[in-house]
């Protein structure tokens, strides 16, 4: 059995779980609601607030699968309960962040124009602004892949660079350093 696969996952107050006959769950919280289509031969079943997910045999794809499904049901468990942070932070001379709105944010990033980036309607996004610190940017959403779809997409934008660490970076992300030239030409 997959260690992941095999542990269940017990449902908090106030989350109902649905399985409709094309194997899509359905998990509704206080935070909303998240649908995933699960494969047709793994079966989801729930029992006094647990769910399981068990698979027919010990084929490698469904060994594979069983794990990964179960993973993705806890994380619609997890993300309409309590949701999902993911947290940024702009390092560079300059470099600024303003949310507009709770679905768009404003980006300063040595470019010769704002960068206005426009999130989905599960995103909302907050920004501080610290006199002496860099500015942060948090993004929150009940999705967890959605969330850190979003966070790639902002970092792509300016990824952290080698040298003088300049760039969006995740907050606790250990950027690797180089050292750069060193001394002049010799005579």
């Amino acid at each position: 059995m997959s260690r992941i696969g095999k542990k269940s996952i017990s449902l908090p107050a106030g989350v109902t779980i649905s399985v409709d006959k094309s194997n899509n769950v359905t998990v509704k919280g206080p935070k909303g609601a998240l649908t995933q289509p699960v494969h047709a031969d793994l079966t989801v079943s729930v029992e006094d607030n647990v769910l399981n997910v068990t698979r027919p045999n010990d084929h490698k794809r469904f060994r594979a699968m069983h794990g990964l499904y179960r993973t993705l049901l806890n994380n619609m468990v997890e993300g309409v309960t309590n949701g999902f942070t993911k947290q940024m932070e702009l390092v560079g001379v300059g470099y600024r962040a303003e949310a507009t709105s709770p679905n768009q944010i404003e980006l300063q990033l040595g470019f010769s124009h704002p960068v206005v980036i426009v999130l989905p309607e599960e995103v909302s996004a907050e920004t501080l602004t610290v006199k002496g610190a860099n500015p942060k940017i948090t993004l929150k959403g009940i999705d967890k892949q959605l969330v850190g779809q979003v966070a790639a997409k902002i970092r792509s934008l300016r990824e952290p660079e080698p040298y003088k660490g300049k760039g969006i970076k995740y907050v606790g992300e250990v950027i690797r350093r180089k050292a750069g030239k060193t001394g002049g030409k010799k005579k």
